[in-house]
């Protein structure tokens, strides 16, 4: 056990010091036996440890030299002291590792109910997902997705709210519940993406007449529509970064130039909104995801180049490909990202 070493420097420095010449003092050392105690144990074992260590200096104090003397005084006191220092830091240490798991609990809640895994298989699609938070000890950010089955069909949205961390979190929620609320009411992306657009816009009012600050809030959004039946892919795009389609081993991202502004910014009407329909083949493979994924930088400030990385992976199953990028991603970044990142990977399967 771990806690054999400060026990084990306790007696080897008593020993020692009681060996050496009356002018040699090596009982200050002691103080590291308690000091190393908290890595590896509460604030019961740390306490006990210093108790020994506070034991072990009285005792060097009797039979070397005598209690009493200004210099075994001033080195015991000072162990007290310094131990019962160390306790106190282990035990604020505990509270916070306490506190900080029931922040984590709770975050993770969160995101199970904002955030609910897209199953593996939706109709003939297979799918694989990925959050990366970019704050620190959090599990949900401001980037979201969702997806539902509508008619003969599926329908999804990934999207990015302005901003990270906790200020961000609502406005994800809102436009979550309210795709999952509509998204099966309209039958074109254009009628969807207005519909959304005055949702967002009426929480930025609500929250603009309590004097909270909205200034340049909104989401980009990606909405997509696959039928079942037909070998092709609709969406309609609020200012999201454009989807890339992974096909017979190629990569290429679909046209984003038709774009509306991201919602919350102008409250089109539905007819203002893109419909666009590109090809979307049998064991083609369509990846969506937010900026935080491709504005990733490394050490150098060099974005990461997903276009570029995913074409050695084209043909892997969508799981086997989000794990792929989720490992390259966070290599690219040395291991923290500077925004929150999501993506989705959705491959159309054999009939």
């Amino acid at each position: 056990m771990l806690v054999a070493l400060p026990i084990a420097l306790i007696v080897l420095i008593t020993i020692v010091d009681l060996s050496a010449p009356s002018s040699v003092h090596l009982g200050p050392l002691l103080v590291i036996a308690p000091a190393l105690t908290p890595s590896f144990a509460g604030p019961r074992l740390t306490a006990a440890v210093g108790a020994l260590a506070i034991a072990a200096q009285v005792l060097i104090a009797v039979l070397h030299g005598g209690l009493t003397t200004s210099n075994h005084v001033a080195q015991i006191a000072a162990l007290t002291v310094l131990s019962t220092l160390i306790v106190i830091f282990t035990v604020i240490r505990e509270r916070r590792s306490r506190q900080l798991a029931r922040v984590q609990s709770v975050a993770e809640e969160a995101q199970r109910a904002l955030l609910r895994p897209l199953p593996e298989r939706i109709g003939p699609l297979r799918i694989a997902t990925m959050y990366l938070a970019a704050e620190h000890e959090a599990q949900i950010g401001g980037d979201l997705y969702t997806a539902t089955r509508a008619g003969d069909g599926t329908r999804l949205i990934i999207g990015d709210v302005r901003g990270k961390g906790l200020a961000a979190v609502g406005e994800s929620a809102l436009l979550l519940s309210a795709f999952r609320l509509v998204a099966t009411r309209h039958p074109t992306l254009p009628e969807l993406a207005h519909v959304l657009d005055r949702s967002v816009g009426r929480y930025l009012l609500d929250f603009a007449e309590t004097g909270e600050e909205t200034v340049e809030h909104f989401i980009t959004a990606l909405l997509i529509d696959i039928p079942d039946g037909e070998p092709v892919t609709r969406l309609t795009n609020c200012g999201h970064p454009p989807p890339l389609v992974l096909s017979h081993g190629k990569t290429s991202f679909i046209d984003a130039t038709r774009s509306a502004p991201p919602l919350g910014v102008h409250g089109l009407s539905a007819d203002e909104y893109p419909d666009l329909t590109y090809r979307f083949d049998t064991d083609d493979t369509l990846l969506l995801y937010t900026d935080g994924v491709t504005e990733a930088r490394d050490g150098h400030g060099a974005f990461y180049p997903l276009a570029e990385r995913v074409t050695q992976w084209a043909k892997c199953e969508p799981a086997a490909l989000v794990d792929h990028i989720r490992r390259d991603l966070l290599a690219h970044a040395g291991g923290h990202l500077g925004d929150d990142a999501a993506l989705i990977a959705i491959r159309r399967a054999q009939a």
